[in-house]
């Protein structure tokens, strides 16, 4: 039988973030060079910015997902992060020092983490638990379609105005702004499930309700974290095998193509086929891109890696969200999702530590190798009898 439609409002959902992503991109993407060639902030500087930022925007999701529980809504937290994101892009266009620039990075950062776990709960709420796959798959893959298109357009703007960083960065808040305004009037948030936790989802009697299931998927995200370092490094990798300074922009061009290209068709296909299934091929293409970036040494094995790695995304990221809505009760989505987006930035956080180390004293081939041992690890913790219940 053909499955029923997505309902619009995850469509809107998705196309809000496409908006938002090509608006904060466009910013990110020149906001290193920005602040080290217009503004002389040290490289140290610029790393301890984006640092405290996403450390930021982690810790917030936390917050806004159990206050999402709390009051029954989650729109309402949706709207406020993306309107937050939406306002500091005028900021780093006025910016005439690091100090406003500092600002409205850690503001956009907040707003990041305000919206992030609601919205993940309000896919859950708008669908049915067999069209998650499809509606969480749909999502990422036009998110990602806006992380690939803000560099390209930021890019094209910078040659058409000769490197006006400013100019980019005015033309940025156009997309924020059609964004916030899309959520706003195209969404409706479904009434409150009446199943409800028993008082506040801070409580420890509420967060015991997240079963052995949930923290499982935690644990399966964590470890899947691990195996899957920052995609700075396939940068790095480019780079290092001879790419030219200004052709290594698309080695993250080609990797959100893949990803954007195959979440969707992916998730629709987690909705009718097992997960763990699923989720072990995953892993063994991640295996495949590591092995094929180790050994890389020229532009179509780096091509190939990067795809692969690329596909590894498409396949698991929109299925485990599913897996965390699947997981936990109705009620508490929205901690659920803060939760597991903390442990996995967390995981990310170290793992890249871990990369970052391997790389400087052992080698890129050592980095990937061990991306490929954590990998091989995931894959056999996910066969084990106890992770496949």
């Amino acid at each position: 039988m053909r499955a029923p439609a997505l309902p619009r409002a995850i469509w809107v959902l998705g196309f809000v973030s496409l908006l938002m992503d090509i608006s904060s991109e466009m910013v990110h993407s020149l906001l290193p060079l920005f602040l080290v060639g217009s503004l002389g902030v040290s490289v140290i500087v610029v790393g301890l910015i984006e640092g405290i930022a996403e450390s930021t925007a982690l810790v917030v999701k936390v917050f806004s997902g159990v206050l999402s529980d709390h009051f029954r809504r989650r729109k309402g937290l949706a709207v406020l992060g993306y309107a937050l994101g939406a306002l500091t892009k005028p900021a780093f266009a006025l910016a005439q020092g690091a100090g406003l620039v500092v600002a409205a990075r850690f503001v956009d950062r907040i707003g990041k983490g305000i919206r992030g776990a609601p919205r993940d709960a309000l896919v859950a709420d708008l669908v049915r638990p067999e069209q998650r796959g499809a509606a969480y798959g749909l999502r990422q893959s036009l998110d990602t379609v806006g992380a690939f298109v803000g560099p390209l357009l930021a890019t094209a703007l910078m040659l058409l105005w000769a490197g006006d960083f400013r100019a980019v960065f005015w033309v940025a808040v156009v997309p924020g702004v059609l964004a916030v305004g899309l959520l706003v009037f195209g969404v409706r948030e479904p009434a409150p499930s009446p199943r409800t936790a028993a008082g506040s989802p801070i409580r420890r009697e509420a967060l015991r309700r997240l079963g052995r299931a949930y923290w499982g998927v935690v644990a399966l995200g964590a470890v899947f974290t691990l195996a899957r370092f920052s995609e700075a490094f396939l940068v790095l990798r480019a780079e290092q095998l001879g790419v030219a300074m200004s052709l290594v922009p698309l080695v993250m061009v080609a990797m959100n193509a893949v990803y954007a290209l195959s979440a969707y068709p992916f998730g629709k296909l987690s909705d009718a086929t097992s997960h763990g299934t699923l989720l072990a091929w995953g892993l063994v293409v991640l295996i495949a891109a590591d092995a094929v970036l180790a050994f890389a040494t020229g532009w179509p094995a780096l091509l190939l890696g990067v795809a692969l790695w690329g596909l590894h995304m498409g396949m698991t990221q929109g299925l485990l969200a599913a897996m965390v809505a699947d997981t936990a009760p109705d009620d508490l989505r929205g901690t659920a999702f803060g939760l597991f987006n903390l442990v996995a930035g967390a995981a990310m956080l170290l793992a890249s530590v871990i990369a970052g180390v391997l790389w400087e004293r052992l080698g890129a081939q050592a980095t990937f190798a061990a991306g490929a041992g954590f990998a091989a690890l995931a894959l056999l913790s996910l066969v084990a009898p106890p992770m496949r219940r």
